[in-house]
């Protein structure tokens, strides 16, 4: 069957990859593809950062940084660590048993408390600018670090919740690639036909191609329509698919990380990053606590506390956790005042974060806050860009590199200065 395109759409290229791509099954907007290399273990992997988003603003009593037996404490008790000193929430008794490994951070502060503005400056960076969007860190990293050898998507993003990691001023090559339901497999990556038929499809591809190259040369270079096409097809052959499959995973390990959405999405997380994909977030939604914030952290407490717990585990064990980051980290932290409906309200000033491995300092605690919860009271006040900073240079990243954005404005990667008692 022929298509005829109408004189005014004549080979536009949202019409062409629409018309052809799609039929062959393909996924359009793919970062780019190339043979695979060796993989290696330990600290001399190259490095690859897990973000762990506690979508909504996770409260730091109910989490890292719990006041007991105060007026801001509400009715959660702590619990002791393996890090002599720590104290954490009493409802992630599996990350006690880890958190050695990392660090908390107790005094993280931002400049923005809404929702929208507050997750584009923590996954930025920056606060909002209407003249242009930018880059997140793990599109930053995926940009800088590519890695050729990696035949799938190497910034990718598990589980729903709101605006995934974006690429920004860098482009849309390097948004994450978007997967809402980990550890499911992946769809529309098989083609809908096979045999003969497949290959009439794809000369039939070569056709139109050619013809887009002859009447848009220009715009055939603009638009990456043959890169995105030959990625694309790279990935449906590419056994790195199987990262994203957890069936072969024992039972244990599966009920370990914990039979959800979250769950799953750490488990291919750590999976993906054995692969080398270079970023990976997870999400984790309803930490948006205005009532019942009690209740709700403990509900949150029982998928977050075995998944991260496995995870960072499973990285230590498989000698993975020198070469990887760990983040968790939401927009920001809860008041300590408790409101009248019993819930805890936006506080972007001071509140936690746990980060390490990569070759990170662990096992500090960074920080602290004033159990009467008075903002002026903050000890070691730590700024986001900061922390950015550090990971973006841990990772070997020049931090303060300029880009030219396309509005030909210089802008800096981040404008923080590294934590050197992380480093």
């Amino acid at each position: 069957m022929h298509h005829r395109l109408p004189a005014s759409r004549t080979l536009d290229r949202r019409n062409l990859l629409t018309m052809t791509v799609g039929s062959l099954g393909l996924s359009l907007f793919l970062p780019g593809l190339e043979p695979r290399a060796a993989a290696r273990r330990g600290p001399e992997r190259s490095r690859s950062l897990i973000t762990l988003w506690l979508a909504g603003g996770a409260s730091q009593l109910e989490t890292w940084d719990p006041h007991p037996d105060t007026k801001i404490g509400g009715p959660e008790t702590s619990i002791k660590t393996r890090l002599p000193g720590l104290e954490i929430s009493s409802l992630y008794p599996r990350t006690a048993d880890v958190i050695q490994e990392l660090t908390v951070i107790r005094s993280l502060v931002s400049k923005e408390g809404d929702h929208a503005r507050g997750l584009y400056m923590v996954k930025t960076g920056y606060r909002p600018d209407p003249t242009l969007t930018h880059p997140s860190l793990g599109a930053i990293l995926t940009k800088e670090l590519w890695d050729k050898s990696v035949e799938i998507p190497q910034h990718i993003s598990l589980g729903g919740g709101p605006a995934p990691a974006r690429g920004g001023f860098l482009g849309t090559r390097f948004d994450a690639f978007k997967v809402y339901e980990p550890g499911r497999g992946l769809q529309n990556l098989s083609a809908s036909v096979q045999g003969p038929r497949q290959q009439r499809r794809l000369a039939g591809l070569d056709v139109v191609t050619r013809a887009f190259q002859r009447q848009r040369p220009v715009a055939k270079d603009r638009t990456q329509h043959q890169r995105i096409v030959r990625r694309a097809r790279t990935m449906m052959k590419s056994q790195q698919l199987e990262a994203f499959k957890i069936e072969r995973e024992s039972q244990k390990t599966r009920e370990a990380y914990g039979d959800t959405r979250f769950g799953r999405g750490c488990l291919v997380a750590r999976r993906l990053v054995q692969q080398g994909v270079r970023a990976v977030e997870v999400t984790l939604p309803g930490w948006d606590s205005h009532v019942d914030n009690f209740t709700g952290h403990r509900t949150q407490a029982g998928t977050l506390d075995p998944a991260l717990a496995a995870l960072v585990r499973d990285l230590r064990d498989e000698d993975l956790l020198a070469s990887t980051i760990l983040l968790v980290i939401g927009e920001f932290g809860r008041t300590p005042t408790i409101n009248p409906l019993d819930g805890r309200d936006h506080w972007p000033s001071g509140f936690s974060c746990l980060v390490g491995g990569g070759g990170l300092a662990g096992g500090r605690v960074l920080g602290q806050t004033d159990p009467e919860g008075k903002k002026r009271r903050l000890v070691d006040p730590i700024q986001v860009t900061d922390l950015y900073a550090t990971i973006l240079r841990q990772m070997g990243v020049a931090y303060d590199k300029e880009i030219i954005t396309p509005i030909g404005r210089p802008m800096a990667y981040c404008e923080g200065t590294p934590l050197e008692r992380l480093l």
